[in-house]
């Protein structure tokens, strides 16, 4: 036992020695923790911003005032000011994200209580921006009309308050910061662990470790330590010098306990960096299977649609699937200040799942490496 740990420990150390001397996979280590995070958390932004807007005012009162007044930066962009029949040309152009269309009388059909219809068009090709886009303006409208309804002395039956919890002002910046983090500890993790795998092939060494006496079991479990935590550490300073300090992202639960799940999340996905890596017999077809997985992970685990919206079948693969319990374990302590107590679920579930992936690599790794050697 003794000798296993050091030999694990020894073949762990060179392969810290190998990566120091790979100037390139250093430079993308530092790119994908520091300027991806942060120019995806800052320009990819999927919420409501400077979106064109054109008002159809057939009204011409106080408040359809107010509510051309109300459409503000940085959201929206200035109004402008359109007639009926330019609304179709205009929006084919694609010359505004948003028409609103305000009918004659509409201030004093809302005075006299008789109902009456805005009509919201959208340009729903951008299908993020159409979605939040319409529903901020639907608020803006109605807060404007109560608003105008209280001045005027007219009482409301019902006043409907609205909370957002967790991210009161809905800044997009501080959820694509920590999901940017999450994706790219998967992206990081799949590459170092199968292109050390790959290189060794490539450069001959892995004939070299197989005359020693030394077992699979060993060879996988340096590399996985090892690659693991360099990712491991990237990651924290990431946290720390991008997400929290360059992009004043407010972390409410325990970086530590988030650290703890990222561990045993690294330990999974490097197990299936070194399957995919089993499978490749070049560094390209390795990138290319490696993309294939990390892209399916990337819009399949809940960080960018929610998995409700899935077909179930889909929704219970993807529960075999790592990223899919990480980015819950991820946003439920970054931005809920969960506890052990309520992610604990997902540290078992993704604990498991790696011990299944861990498993298939090494066979996998055992029956590669019996073919080497025949």
């Amino acid at each position: 036992m003794k000798r296993s740990l050091t030999n694990i420990l020894q073949l762990g150390i060179k392969e810290l020695f190998s990566l120091r001397a790979d100037p390139v996979m250093l430079i993308l280590i530092v790119y994908m923790f520091s300027f991806a995070v942060f120019e995806e958390a800052q320009n990819a932004s999927i919420g409501v911003t400077n979106a064109a807007v054109a008002i159809v005012d057939e009204d011409r009162s106080q408040l359809s005032r107010r509510i051309a007044d109300a459409l503000l930066q940085p959201r929206f962009q200035a109004p402008e000011a359109l007639q009926v029949d330019e609304i179709d040309a205009a929006m084919d152009a694609g010359r505004y994200a948003f028409v609103i269309d305000i009918p004659p009388r509409f201030e004093a059909d809302i005075l006299a209580g008789r109902p009456t219809v805005i009509q919201l068009n959208v340009d729903a090709t951008a299908m993020g921006l159409a979605g939040t886009g319409a529903s901020y303006i639907q608020q803006i409208i109605t807060q404007e009309v109560n608003t105008f309804l209280q001045v005027a002395g007219v009482t409301l039956d019902v006043n409907i308050v609205t909370r957002a919890r967790f991210n009161p002002n809905m800044e997009t910046t501080w959820y694509q910061g920590a999901m940017s983090l999450t994706n790219n500890i998967t992206l990081m993790a799949m590459l170092l662990t199968g292109a050390a795998l790959i290189r060794e092939r490539e450069h001959g060494t892995i004939e070299h470790l197989l005359v020693m006496p030394l077992r699979p079991i060993e060879i996988m479990l340096a590399k996985v330590w090892a690659n693991g935590l360099v990712v491991v550490i990237a990651a924290s300073l990431s946290l720390f010098i991008i997400v929290q300090g360059a992009l004043a992202v407010p972390i409410r639960g325990s970086i530590l306990l988030y650290l703890s799940g990222a561990v045993i999340y690294l330990f999974a996905v490097t197990s299936l960096g070194i399957y995919l890596a089993t499978l490749a017999r070049s560094m390209p077809q390795f990138g290319l299977l490696t993309m294939i997985v990390y892209v399916m992970m990337l819009l399949l685990s809940g960080g960018n649609t929610p998995l409700e919206n899935m077909p179930e079948a889909l929704q219970t693969i993807m529960q075999w699937v790592p990223s899919t319990h990480f980015v819950a374990l991820a946003q439920a302590i970054l931005f809920r200040d969960a506890g052990l107590a309520v992610v604990w679920p997902q540290f078992v579930a993704i604990a498991t799942i790696g011990g299944l992936f861990f498993l298939a690599a090494l066979l996998r790794f055992r029956k590669t490496v019996t073919l080497m050697q025949g």
